[in-house]
């Protein structure tokens, strides 16, 4: 398990909207963020939100140091999908990122391990990064699973190989820290974070980044920021009040 954080690797800030947002509420939101970019430092931000806002998001983070994505990709590249929407249309909106695998997406939508990674393979493909998302049920842990569940979440990620993993990001997420105002200690989460480091090192990625996410606040950020494997956030509620994301990602620094 990694204690140091032997080579850099540049630190993430990622909001994840989920189905919250209007046109005059994101307005607020995505203006208060371009003007207090800055406050990251060398820290990249960005935000995932919801697919009709994606063209608000491009023209109103034109320019600026932060970067858009969406919560959700087809494994497919067109056809008779109703609602479904395929990665080259997310990159008709310039996205950069798309989550995969959310618990939410798992949970409510039943999407299994081997469709999250065809995800992850659809997004590649059209130039986007996919955020593939780990992460167990309070069950799980209490059970001493927490490391097993995981393992087998990654199995079809990790048997893409080292490039693929290169051109992702992971994100872990405690199931029962996920707006539930509990967060995993520092330590529980590096715990995690050290298992998956070592996967991806075994697959010949340790360099690929690994974000935490599960209740992340400002008033948090620094102890988690501080362990050897966790590489950002992925933020949940947080990210829809801007000075409060921005003050997670400021203690990064």
């Amino acid at each position: 398990m990694s204690q140091t954080r032997s080579q850099p690797r540049s630190r993430l800030i990622m909001g994840n909207w989920k189905m919250h947002g209007s046109l005059a509420d994101n307005a607020a939101l995505l203006g208060g963020l371009v003007a207090g970019a800055q406050r990251a430092g060398d820290a990249q931000l960005a935000v995932c939100v919801p697919f009709p806002y994606l063209e608000q998001a491009r023209q109103a983070l034109a320019g600026a140091a932060i970067t858009w994505g969406a919560q959700d990709v087809s494994v497919h590249d067109r056809g008779a999908y109703t609602g479904e929407v395929s990665a080259a249309m997310l990159a008709d909106f310039a996205c950069a990122w798309v989550l995969c695998g959310h618990s939410e997406r798992r949970a409510m939508h039943g999407e299994s391990s081997a469709l999250v990674a065809a995800k992850a393979v659809a997004a590649l493909g059209a130039g986007l990064t996919p955020v593939v998302c780990v992460g167990e049920t309070l069950a799980d842990r209490d059970a001493g699973q927490a490391e097993c569940v995981i393992g087998d979440q990654l199995d079809p990620i990790l048997a893409l190989g080292a490039d693929a993993l290169s051109r992702m990001v992971l994100a872990y997420e405690p199931v029962w820290a996920i707006g539930t105002g509990r967060t995993a200690t520092p330590e529980q989460a590096q715990a995690v974070h050290g298992f998956i480091r070592a996967s991806l090192a075994q697959q010949g990625a340790a360099q690929t980044r690994i974000l935490y996410g599960g209740s992340v606040k400002a008033a948090n950020a620094a102890a988690l920021f501080a362990q050897p494997d966790i590489d950002g956030a992925l933020v949940g509620g947080a990210s829809l009040v801007a000075d409060e994301f921005l003050n997670i990602a400021a203690a990064v620094a």
